[in-house]
């Protein structure tokens, strides 16, 4: 399949998937996200066998039992960051690079954490290939966020663990976003978005029911399982 032909996918995903979205979805408006769908090439992103399949509105198999969520889903959840272009933004859990790649074209910086190596290293290559030079990406247990590297104006978590990780909520700057999926895998997931207000304190709200894969944990940490 050509370039042309990808490129009219992608219109059609933003088109079909995100602007006008069925089973009552509330659709992804911010124009910045939207022309970011647009940009990245998913099916970059996604094994050789499943190319063909990249842009339809369903996660696919990425390997090491993980998925690239449904565009939708990176979408909205990216809308919900609220991001800026001067922005530093952590994403726990790389997976393929996808949901990376559409916050680079977003953010000024991201850092990414993902806990299974193999996908890192994959990640980061097809990153790099891929001419993002604004991201960086590190193998390691994502629920102690990236100390280094905070504060964060946006952090997103792409696995679901069964608790808010409070190291994430330290590490998030005032007015800033923390986006997650939270609950058990095989019962109610929700879709939440916790704001750090200028106190300090933070707020909490719950957006839509979801289904991800869990947040694993390194053993030093134990298990979120």
């Amino acid at each position: 399949m050509g370039n042309s032909e990808y490129s009219e996918l992608r219109e059609r995903m933003v088109t079909e998937q995100l602007q006008r979205p069925i089973d009552g979805r509330l659709p992804v408006v911010d124009a910045r996200v939207l022309q970011a769908m647009r940009n990245v090439e998913r099916h970059l992103f996604v094994p050789d066998n499943m190319q063909l399949f990249a842009y339809q509105d369903r996660p696919l198999p990425i390997g090491y039992g993980q998925t690239i969520s449904q565009p939708y889903i990176v979408g909205y959840m990216t809308q919900l960051l609220e991001l800026e272009p001067e922005h530093t933004v952590l994403e726990v859990g790389t997976g393929s690079g996808y949901q990376t790649a559409v916050l680079a074209e977003l953010v000024k910086t991201v850092v990414s954490v993902e806990i299974v190596e193999p996908l890192a290293h994959a990640a980061q290559q097809v990153l790099e290939t891929a001419g993002y030079s604004n991201v960086t990406v590190r193998a390691g247990d994502g629920y102690a966020g990236w100390p280094e590297h905070a504060p964060f104006d946006g952090i997103i978590v792409t696995a679901a663990p069964d608790h808010v990780p409070q190291p994430l909520v330290e590490q998030l700057k005032s007015e800033g976003h923390l986006v997650l999926p939270v609950g058990r895998q095989g019962w109610t997931q929700q879709l939440v978005v916790i704001t750090k207000h200028a106190d300090g304190a933070t707020s909490t709200e719950e957006v839509m029911g979801v289904g991800f894969v869990p947040l694993t944990r390194d053993s030093e940490y134990g298990s979120s399982r």
